[in-house]
């Protein structure tokens, strides 16, 4: 049996300890570096917890918008192609789809906080919600 902290446990331990106790007893420039360390910290926390899955449900869309099969950054190269060779458009069937929902898993991992991601979510938590 494994017993805790959890590997994500110990790594928002440092965080908070770099940006809540180190920070604050540290001169300005220095106090700069601690909270983008631990920024950098919670970053990679995001990446363990939502990076493989967001790869997976990518590759899936990119499957089913091409048509083929391959690992995810063949199919990346090959929807950049389509796309440079005007093949694929605004107006392709699940495009617009999967580069939204790429961009939203992306700052799901970088940039949790921002207000536009926030935003954006939150357009399609109504839009997904049906009339009452």
């Amino acid at each position: 049996m494994i017993d805790p902290p959890t590997p994500d446990e110990i790594l928002a331990a440092v965080a908070r300890l770099l940006r809540e106790t180190i920070a604050a007893e540290l001169p300005p420039h220095s106090a700069f570096h601690a909270r983008v360390a631990a920024n950098a910290i919670d970053l990679v926390r995001r990446e363990l917890e939502l990076g493989d899955r967001a790869r997976d449900e990518a590759r899936q869309r990119l499957q089913a918008l091409l048509g083929r099969d391959g690992s995810l950054a063949e199919l990346d190269a090959e929807l950049a192609r389509r796309i440079h060779a005007r093949e694929l458009d605004s107006g392709s069937p699940g495009l617009i789809e999967h580069l939204m929902a790429t961009t939203l898993a992306k700052m799901a991992i970088d940039q949790p906080g921002y207000a536009n991601y926030q935003r954006a979510l939150a357009s399609r938590a109504s839009a997904d919600t049906p009339p009452e």
